[in-house]
């Protein structure tokens, strides 16, 4: 069974500070939705205000249409797996996947029946008696999410639990952890700052800020899609071009930037509206590393500027090139290993091109990385 979650109008407040402001979004039933964003910016603020380990200053929590004022953790239709795991090590696996089952006094052949059914559920069939300690990362992992899962909840709530994980470890178990939602089915609202772990695994993200949504969308829509400067920049690289506005044609604003001027596409302002701009006003432009090419004969594309290469890193399958246009202003571009790029050196020039429809222009304001 799963249900739906809305948050309307969530406000939490410490004193003066708004730890989370006025934040309404609707998770659906089913859906695997994390909310992502720097440290700091309220996301895990609001999975406590969800599970009720934490009461909102203002607003209301919905799961499944019922008000959840009152009503406190243990009573929730929620389980939640906290970033330190927090298993029990004098305790067997099984003992731990059911420990909740014990407290609410299930007797002992359903408790084992219930720790073999999530065992299998997590790939570790006939582990059950082993103690945490020798179990793996990963494997330890996946013994939280069975235990959280020991009680049936309707929504999961993980708080960044791959934190403590190495890449490669990292990478496999947001495969696995999608997998398993997939199979129970149930909602699962995730917590990270990774937009890896985010893209990856997610049906829909929510983008935070300093307490506040900065949007919500699908993946691949937040990601080419960008409604603000600090969602352009947090999610993913970007390159930022710092121009004016000289002319707007149709769905094209041309923009003047150090000298040259580029074309590129309105950036969104909500999931139904463009950025309106008019001449004049300070923007700026946007564009993927993977997006920009060196020019050639048959790589002719509507925007084409010249820099001057700074360094080249080696990245196994990408080469990141890093550039500078002018005293201020650094820029990258990344190719595929197989590409010769024994004509770049450092301080040479080298002329790039990209297409219009890949940038955007947005509102001047402020980056992830400021």
């Amino acid at each position: 069974m799963s249900a739906d979650v809305e948050l309307q109008n969530i406000s939490v407040t410490f004193g003066n500070f708004y730890a989370a402001k006025n934040v309404s979004v609707k998770i659906r039933e089913g859906e695997f939705f994390s909310f992502l964003g720097p440290s700091g910016c309220g996301k895990t603020t609001l999975l406590r205000a969800i599970s009720g380990f934490l009461n909102p200053s203002e607003g209301k929590v919905l799961i499944s249409g019922q008000d959840m004022a009152g009503i406190g953790p243990n009573k929730r239709p929620t389980s939640l797996i906290f970033q330190n795991l927090a298993l029990f090590p004098l305790m067997s696996v099984s003992e731990n996947i059911v420990f909740s089952l014990e407290v609410r006094g299930v007797g002992k052949l359903e408790r084992q029946k219930r720790a073999e059914e999530l065992l299998e559920l997590i790939a570790l069939s006939g582990q059950g008696d082993k103690k945490v300690h020798e179990l793996s990362g990963g494997q330890r992992q996946r013994v939280a999410i069975a235990r959280a899962l020991a009680i049936e909840p309707e929504v999961l709530l993980l708080d960044e639990p791959l934190s403590a994980l190495d890449l490669k470890l990292r990478q496999k178990m947001r495969t696995e952890l999608r997998a398993i939602q997939k199979r129970v089915g149930i909602t699962f609202i995730y917590i990270t700052h990774d937009q890896g772990e985010a893209l990856t695994m997610s049906d829909r993200v929510a983008v935070m800020n300093e307490g506040e949504l900065e949007q919500v969308g699908l993946c691949d829509d937040v990601y080419d899609y960008p409604h603000t400067p600090f969602v352009a920049t947090f999610v993913g690289e970007n390159n930022a071009f710092y121009g004016k506005v000289t002319s707007v044609q149709n769905d094209l604003v041309n923009v003047e930037s150090s000298g040259i001027n580029f074309f590129a596409k309105a950036g969104k302002k909500d999931e139904n509206s463009n950025h309106s701009f008019s001449s004049g006003d300070d923007v700026i432009l946007f564009i993927r590393p993977e997006s920009i090419f060196i020019k050639n004969d048959n790589n002719k594309l509507d925007n084409t500027f010249t820099a001057k290469v700074n360094t080249i890193e080696f990245e196994g399958n990408l080469k990141n090139i890093y550039l500078k246009m002018n005293s201020d202003m650094s820029l990258k571009f990344s190719v595929p290993n197989a590409v010769d790029t024994s004509e770049l050196s450092n301080n040479t020039d080298v002329e790039l091109t990209f297409s219009s429809q890949k940038a955007i222009v947005l509102p001047k304001g402020a980056l992830a990385v400021d």
